[in-house]
């Protein structure tokens, strides 16, 4: 039987930080969420879960969270994370992302809370130079977004050789779905991702949606992304949880299915999906964009036995569209 963890979820509002909550309590442990609501949503949080308000950066509130409970680990997905925002206000990004969590370690390292678990991003390898991009791939960001991530990387590192803080760091692909109970989805102000943008059309929220540029040098023309399931991420900071109980050492590790799919896969598995012809737009390609980005997830399926449940694109946005329909 698996030891009860109390873990304290940085950004439990969230989209992703709220499928932890709930994957944390479907495996029999104790969720407390640390949340401002500022991009999170008071909907999201779980019933019956304690939700204490505020930013993970305030000392005197983390003080008070890490005496009322006796917190095992720490999940951290509280961060400002739009691309386009960040290259044009860094110091925002600078300020939430590494400000903030600066604070949240120096109070878990005052109150000998031990393990972290980071919420990263595939932006930090910048430009890929290989695809599939594996976690020897450098790292050379493009942006103050991906910057930050990288330096918290950098940071845990550091902490972790002055003062024994064990971590793992989840780098991200592109994440979507929505959890299969239709109770927790995804919904950003303004929303920028690609599947719930084509959900929105679907649902006569918008005229329709654009694809930015048919001349990549790919498949079909349009960019291609990793697309992973938001559950399958949770599950994957679960069994880094449970490893570092075990004595695992500290790891980097990226999050992706391995399987590409373009633009227009994607845009095709929402009109199966939906029944509904999604009208788009054909624009020209936006600076920046890579033309493939597509993930190997070997070291964590090796190491730590984890293995996307949802690997189809019409899996991940059946969720989604079960989640938007009914939001």
């Amino acid at each position: 039987m698996n030891v009860r963890r109390t873990v304290l979820v940085v950004g439990g509002a969230g989209y992703i930080g709220s499928q932890m909550v709930a994957t944390l309590l479907e495996a029999g442990h104790v969720p407390l969420i640390l949340d401002n609501v500022s991009t999170g949503h008071r909907d999201l949080l779980a019933p019956g879960v304690a939700h204490y308000e505020g930013r993970c950066g305030d000392a005197a509130l983390l003080g008070r969270i890490f005496s009322e409970h006796s917190v095992d680990a720490v999940m951290h997905f509280a961060a400002s994370s739009l691309v386009g925002e960040s290259v044009t206000d860094p110091i925002k990004y600078y300020r939430n992302n590494v400000s903030e969590t600066v604070e949240l370690l120096a109070a878990m390292i005052e109150h000998r809370v031990g393990r972290f678990i980071l919420s990263s991003t595939a932006a930090v390898y910048g430009e890929p130079v290989q695809v599939p991009i594996d976690e020897t791939h450098p790292t050379q960001p493009t942006n103050p977004y991906g910057t930050t991530k990288a330096a918290l990387e950098r940071l845990l590192a550091e902490v972790s050789r002055a003062h024994g803080l064990q971590f793992v760091s989840l780098r991200y692909f592109n994440a979507a779905g929505a959890h299969p109970s239709g109770r927790i989805g995804e919904r950003h102000d303004p929303e920028t991702h690609l599947i719930p943008i084509l959900l929105q059309v679907a649902l006569g929220q918008r005229k329709q949606a654009q694809v930015y540029g048919l001349d990549w040098p790919t498949r079909d023309g349009s960019c291609i992304r990793d697309y992973v399931h938001v559950c399958d991420l949770a599950a994957a900071h679960l069994a880094a949880l449970e490893a570092l109980f075990v004595g695992a050492p500290n790891a980097i590790y990226n999050l992706g299915t391995g399987q590409g799919c373009s633009v227009l896969e994607v845009l095709e598995s929402v009109r199966r999906i939906t029944g509904h012809p999604i009208p788009v737009e054909v624009s020209a390609r936006r600076p920046g964009d890579p033309a493939v980005l597509v993930a190997s997830s070997d070291k964590i399926q090796r190491e730590l036995g984890w293995k996307p449940r949802f690997a189809s694109i019409d899996d991940i946005v059946t969720s989604a569209w079960r989640w938007h329909s009914k939001a």
